[in-house]
């Protein structure tokens, strides 16, 4: 059976599908690649179905080996792509042969870039899911050197396009996130703070959530933001879903946040801003506008 062989795997690598969705109410995450669009592109360039399992690496640095023929793909944060000594186009899908070592540089824009292979990874299902789960631990292990990654048999017929050139650009100007109204929506004490004026992603940010906190250059800062009760009961949150601690800072939840919260989620992001949010690295400038303006 190929497989894949890690040599290095960069800060963080780990085994993503499309995650698995339907178990909140027994306290189960959904989980799942946390570019969802990215992840899809990848398997669509390959020509497997979209649940098959991809490689979801943080900030590059990935190397693996394969010990067979096959067909891969990199997409997501746009990075340098090396099969061997030769560079290989990112968003462009390449064959590969046995004793060939793929290689994924830090990204020149973004935080997560996604390796599909033809038939997707072969790890074993949790609940219907191959992906990994960083806060539940549910799922394959995160990835290491030393691991080998079996590939499956999640292929459908040959693509009719396996390049695509949709790979962000450089940012010049703050990241623009649409939000829709959350549940509690009603629970600021100033309700325009939200939108008002530029975010800046925090370093304590990962696959459970981006942390906002205002950009400290700003000479005349919006008023803060502040939850008008601390004190309320614990409930669901969905993926995208826009928090507020009483301190102020909004926390959006990605791909492995928790299902219940006891802070009040004033917003949630679009589907595009998701997928635009799991991108996002410390320093990043964001604007949360309402999709109703």
């Amino acid at each position: 059976m190929t497989g894949l062989d890690v040599l290095a795997t960069g800060p963080l690598t780990t085994v993503q599908d499309l995650g698995r969705p339907g178990h909140a109410h027994l306290g189960v995450p959904m989980s799942g690649a946390a570019d969802r669009g990215a992840h899809r592109l990848a398997n669509r360039l390959v020509g497997n179905t979209e649940t098959a399992a991809t490689l979801e690496t943080t900030l590059g640095g990935l190397r693996v080996r394969v010990d067979d023929d096959a067909f891969v793909v990199v997409t997501g944060a746009p990075c340098a792509v090396t099969r061997g000594d030769t560079p290989m186009g990112h968003g462009a899908a390449f064959a590969v042969h046995a004793g060939d070592v793929i290689t994924l540089g830090p990204p020149t824009v973004g935080l997560r870039s996604y390796l599909a292979v033809r038939g997707g990874i072969d790890a074993t299902p949790v609940l219907g899911s191959r992906a990994t789960d960083t806060l539940s631990g549910l799922g394959p292990p995160t990835v290491a050197a030393g691991h080998r990654l079996p590939v499956g048999s999640d292929a459908g017929p040959w693509p009719m396009a396996t390049e695509s050139f949709t790979a962000a650009a450089a940012h010049h100007g703050p990241i623009t996130l649409a939000i829709s109204p959350g549940p509690r929506a009603d629970a600021l004490i100033d309700p325009e703070a939200l939108t008002a004026g530029i975010w800046v992603v925090d370093a304590a940010s990962d696959r459970i959530g981006v942390r906002l906190d205002r950009d400290p250059h700003r000479s005349d800062p919006p008023s803060a933001l502040h939850p008008a009760s601390t004190e309320r009961a614990s409930e669901g949150v969905a993926l995208g879903s826009v928090q507020v601690p009483p301190g102020g800072q909004p926390v959006l939840f990605g791909a492995d946040h928790p299902v219940t919260g006891g802070y009040p989620v004033v917003a949630v992001l679009t589907a595009d801003a998701i997928d635009a949010a799991a991108q996002l690295v410390a320093g990043d400038r964001v604007r949360l506008v309402p999709t109703h303006r």
